[in-house]
């Protein structure tokens, strides 16, 4: 689901020792998972689920993302208020992204949602994660935690979910993207993982769908925007789509704002933002997916 780059990282010494990790794939509740060395940088940890690359670590550097799409996503994040952040992860894995968020905004409260029980546990014990309160993480269906959460309770919504190669059809769509602008504060942000090939119609339909749940003004007002690598969003290779909705608000952000577009740019593998008019055009006739049910089955574990 995702291509990896090395970029420079602020380095934080770890108090933790070289942790060790088992030798191949053990057994989790949806299969198995395995946690790579690289081979050049040990501290630096490929986590594989079911033998795809899943999440990337810097055991020594919690501010380090080793996917282009996480490094986007980060790149809205960072144009955020300063401040701690209410943030919550659909699709924990490795929890990266919640490191790179503690690490940039110390004090933030965090909740990861995972479907696999034992992924959870396994995860807390390789890795340096926060600890509870500052981030918990859950073992449920992702549609059914976000289902459950308060109105208005987070900064950031982040849905990095896959079945194969798909996003779960009940985690897409207008039902799904209202149920996330829900539980937004005004003013709260939804990066969506989309995993796409050529001629992009699942990221397409998404954009349409979150322009529907998000009203009218979200495109003309800078509240909605799509981010990829340029090969990708001209349609010459599969690749990561990240997709933006942000939550009218008094104080929204504008994903117009300079800063944004350059610091997209100026990433190890450079990205392009369509926001504003170039979203609209990116979404075109592209109509909203519905969202297909929800599971009636139980998390494992």
């Amino acid at each position: 689901m995702a291509r990896r780059t090395s970029r420079p990282t602020r380095r934080t010494p770890s108090n933790n020792g070289t942790p060790t990790f088992p030798a191949g794939p053990v057994p989790i509740s949806t299969g198995t998972a395995e946690v790579a060395r690289d081979p050049d940088r040990p501290d630096r940890v490929t986590l594989y689920v079911n033998g795809v690359p899943s999440s990337g670590l810097d055991l020594s550097d919690p501010g380090f993302l080793d996917f282009e799409y996480m490094q986007q996503m980060a790149a809205v994040i960072d144009v955020l208020p300063a401040g701690p952040l209410r943030a919550l992860h659909l699709g924990a894995a490795g929890s990266a992204l919640a490191r790179y968020v503690e690490h940039e905004r110390p004090d933030s409260r965090q909740l990861g949602v995972d479907l696999d029980a034992r992924l959870v546990e396994l995860v807390r014990e390789w890795f340096a994660l926060p600890r509870s309160p500052l981030l918990r993480l859950r073992a449920d269906d992702a549609g059914r935690a976000l289902a459950g959460v308060r109105p208005d309770s987070f900064d950031i919504v982040i849905r990095d979910v896959f079945a194969g190669d798909l996003t779960p059809g009940h985690l897409v769509g207008t039902r799904f993207a209202r149920a996330a602008r829900r539980a937004l504060r005004p003013g709260g942000v939804l990066l969506l993982n989309c995993a796409d090939r050529p001629p992009l119609t699942v990221a397409r339909r998404e954009l349409a769908s979150l322009a529907e749940a998000f009203g009218p003004s979200a495109a003309p007002s800078g509240r909605l925007a799509a981010i990829a690598e340029p090969a990708i969003l001209k349609g010459r290779r599969y690749g990561n789509v990240v997709l933006v909705a942000v939550r009218d608000g008094t104080d929204h952000t504008d994903l117009r704002v300079p800063a944004l577009g350059r610091a997209l740019r100026t990433l190890a593998v450079p990205a392009t933002l369509l926001a504003g008019e170039d979203a609209t055009r990116f979404a075109g006739t592209a109509v909203a997916l519905e969202t297909a049910p929800e599971p009636a089955t139980t998390a494992p574990g």
